[in-house]
């Protein structure tokens, strides 16, 4: 078919040829074509040794290189769950990412409403350095931290379902999580009527997170109409940052982290921004959680931002974050002021690149994300998933882990969340009651 559409077909046939034997593997060819092309010894010789430096063997059919897990969580209907290896190495970037999120959600939630100029004035020239009491007293994280906790909730039910049931909808399953997170704020939740209704699981039941804390209006409208939204049909234009702080937990075990933060996001957040936002955040967190450098991480999500319909808002706002960044100015508030408060996702996205950018050290950055005039809780949160993700548990100070409010309650989500998708993971100790698949 290639050959045959005219201009140029040698090139399209040949680079769809290379896409079909990337796919399908030599076994995939007929025999007599590969018999008859030239230098066919010379070809198989250079991908042997393609193969050597790579240290895998060639496989006849489709690829099976040793230790590549499967297909993990991605937006629509899989084959089967993912696997990550679970080593000590990612084990501690999970639980950094988690728990670090919701110290500098907590660091940030006291000073959330508060200008630069009342924060020196009341901590001094320094600003905040440590856990203040603010409203709910010292340690305690708000909504940012409640939703991601339900985001890595509803991963872990989707492998579940994905493992009982063999496909599952991945989007869904994390929006039945967001109805539990409303039911810990106290409203009426609008259960579908092809779910059971009520309660289910162990999250829900945390008394910990049955508090309300400064909900996002959004978040709370979206889901009190009982419609999940989506890219094609959304339920708003907003594009707020309640959409982009609650999916790091996507990137810690997304094959494709970008599509399904946007599905995620757009669930409540309508406007390209509002879910682009959130797909490049995650895509960043995959990628320093796998041991890629920051920029590396970054360039490759913008990328993928490019294609994107709607992107020149996110990637405008990114930019501007690289440039501060590599300005060599003093990183300080009134530097971090300079790319909005936050309230947005893409602001919010822009100061978390850029704090995390400036430095390499954890109680710096997340210190930096939080003492603005902005949406300190939000950026604060974000910063210390993606340091967390990057730099692992032991780079997040103990004084601020010891002091952090439901710690428990975090460790054992992280840690069910690392379990679920590590490779050579025994299925039979998946606790599905709870993690019900739906």
């Amino acid at each position: 078919t290639a050959v045959s559409g005219g201009y140029d077909a040698d090139t399209v046939a040949a680079m769809t040829g290379a896409l079909a034997g990337g796919l399908h593997g030599e076994a995939g060819f007929p025999r007599p074509l590969v018999d008859d092309l030239e230098y066919v010894d010379e070809l198989r010789s250079l991908g042997d040794r393609l193969l050597e430096l790579a240290g895998r063997p060639r496989s006849a059919g489709k690829c099976a290189c040793p230790g590549d897990p499967p297909s993990a969580l991605s937006g629509a209907a899989d084959p089967g769950p993912g696997r990550i290896p679970l080593h000590p190495d990612r084990v501690s970037r999970i639980l950094g990412c988690l728990l670090g999120g919701a110290i500098g959600d907590a660091l940030g939630a006291p000073i959330e409403f508060s200008s630069l100029h009342d924060i020196r004035r009341h901590y001094g020239p320094a600003g905040v350095a440590a856990f203040a009491k603010g409203e709910w007293g010292p340690g305690v994280f708000t909504d940012d931290t409640q939703m991601t906790l339900f985001t890595a909730e509803g991963l872990v039910r989707a492998a579940g379902r994905l493992r009982d049931r063999g496909s599952c909808d991945v989007r869904l399953v994390i929006w039945h999580a967001y109805q539990r997170w409303l039911d810990t704020q106290g409203y009426e939740v609008p259960w579908d009527a092809e779910y059971p209704a009520g309660r289910s699981g162990w999250l829900v039941e945390e008394p910990a997170l049955r508090h309300q804390r400064a909900p996002g209006p959004t978040c709370l409208s979206a889901l009190c109409s009982g419609q999940p939204g989506s890219i094609e049909e959304p339920l708003n234009d907003r594009k707020g940052c309640g959409g982009v702080m609650r999916v790091a937990p996507i990137g810690l075990v997304s094959d494709d982290p970008f599509d399904l933060a946007c599905k995620a996001a757009a669930l409540t957040h309508g406007h390209p921004s509002g879910y682009l936002a959130a797909g490049l955040f995650a895509a960043v967190v995959a990628g320093v959680a796998s041991g890629a450098s920051l920029r590396l991480s970054i360039d490759q999500a913008l990328e993928r931002l490019r294609l994107q319909a709607g992107h020149e808002e996110t990637l405008r706002a990114v930019q501007g974050a690289l440039a501060l960044a590599a300005s060599g100015r003093e990183p300080a508030p009134e530097a971090v002021e300079m790319l909005g408060g936050g309230w947005v996702a893409e602001e919010a996205v822009a100061i978390t690149l850029y704090c995390a950018l400036v430095t390499s050290d954890f109680r710096r950055g997340v210190l930096l994300a939080v003492k603005h005039s902005g949406d300190s809780d939000s950026t604060g949160s974000m910063v210390g998933n993606l340091m967390g993700a990057a730099l692992g548990l032991d780079a997040v100070p103990t004084d601020w882990l010891s002091g952090l409010d439901a710690r428990p309650v975090i460790e054992r989500l992280a840690r069910d969340l690392g379990a679920t998708f590590a490779a050579g993971s025994d299925d039979g100790n998946f606790d599905r009651d709870r993690y019900p698949g739906w």
